[in-house]
């Protein structure tokens, strides 16, 4: 495997005039490829949600992920077809910029630990305010993401077969045209944060006396939040070249949650509030945000990365 920055070149030896693919053309594959992902959902009883019928019916959720992983196959074979016969790649960087190969085992753990300092608050909640420390010991949250088709869904099939279509089927697309990799970041999730906005009719669906207006702030946040988190994915991506790592990033977010930004923090148990143990939440929190943005780029950086980090504007 070559070194990034001599692949770099080589992927992208293009002038902004004879760059393989258009924007454009980068953009609808994106548009099409979200479309196959949810869509069917409202093609088949088997998926489509109903007042009566939940999207998160064990059923339901069995067939959405059959469905997803089919459209997550043909969306990846699609760009590999692109990069080989489009780009002109070898099999082993096509899979390499798919995010495939090398698997990334070290920059995956470095953007987990890099993902955990934003978190560093919920963290101190969980496992030492909660005792959660205890439940990781007997293997309880292993336990609940096999045994729970919900958190299957949550933590594993949803965050895979997302970051499968999202970026190592689309992200490749617009490293090939003549976007710039910092435009990449933030125009790329904003189909991402769209391709969630289907959740407003499920959600009123099942929650029909919530006023509309109510469910679209639901829905706006759901957005803003879902095209935060697919630039930061996208940064990722780009800087480990590795799908393992974005997935694990992705996983875990989504078992975290959002974090608590107020209030008193209080045990699950109910003994109520304690200063000290909410002094050290908003502690955490606020020096993990610090370290995140002072490491961003070091616990980022690595030998596999699609693009240097010149190509960034650094």
């Amino acid at each position: 495997m070559v070194a990034f920055s001599e692949m770099f070149h080589r992927l992208n030896p293009w002038s902004k005039d004879t760059n393989p693919i258009s924007t454009t053309t980068a953009s609808l594959l994106l548009v099409s490829y979200a479309l196959s992902y949810f869509l069917p959902f409202y093609f088949s009883p088997l998926t489509r949600p109903s007042p009566t019928f939940s999207r998160d019916n064990p059923s339901v959720i069995r067939a959405r992920i059959r469905s997803v992983c089919i459209s997550c196959f043909f969306c990846c074979l699609s760009t590999f077809f692109i990069l080989l016969y489009v780009a002109n790649l070898s099999v082993s960087d096509a899979l390499h910029y798919l995010g495939f190969w090398p698997l990334g085992l070290v920059e995956s753990a470095r953007a987990l630990g890099l993902t955990a300092l934003l978190f560093a608050g919920p963290l101190f909640l969980y496992l030492v305010v909660d005792d959660g420390w205890k439940d990781w010991a007997k293997g309880e949250p292993v336990k609940e993401v096999w045994g729970d088709m919900l958190s299957w869904r949550n933590i594993v099939a949803g965050p895979l077969t997302e970051e499968l279509l999202f970026r190592t089927s689309s992200v490749p697309l617009f490293l090939l045209s003549p976007l710039p990799v910092s435009r990449t970041i933030f125009y790329s999730p904003v189909i991402f944060g769209l391709a969630h906005v289907h959740h407003f009719y499920e959600f009123r669906l099942q929650n029909p006396r919530v006023p509309v207006f109510a469910a679209l702030l639901r829905s706006i946040f759901q957005f803003s939040f879902t095209t935060l988190f697919g630039a930061y994915a996208t940064f990722i991506f780009i800087r480990t070249g590795s799908l393992l790592a974005v997935f694990a990033v992705h996983a875990f977010c989504n078992g975290m949650g959002l974090p608590k930004v107020w209030g008193r923090v209080e045990r699950l148990d109910g003994k109520g509030p304690d200063v000290l143990w909410t002094v050290a939440y908003y502690v955490l929190l606020a020096g993990g945000a610090v370290g995140f943005w002072k490491e961003l780029w070091t616990l980022t950086e690595g030998g596999n990365g699609l693009v240097p980090t010149s190509a960034f504007g650094r």
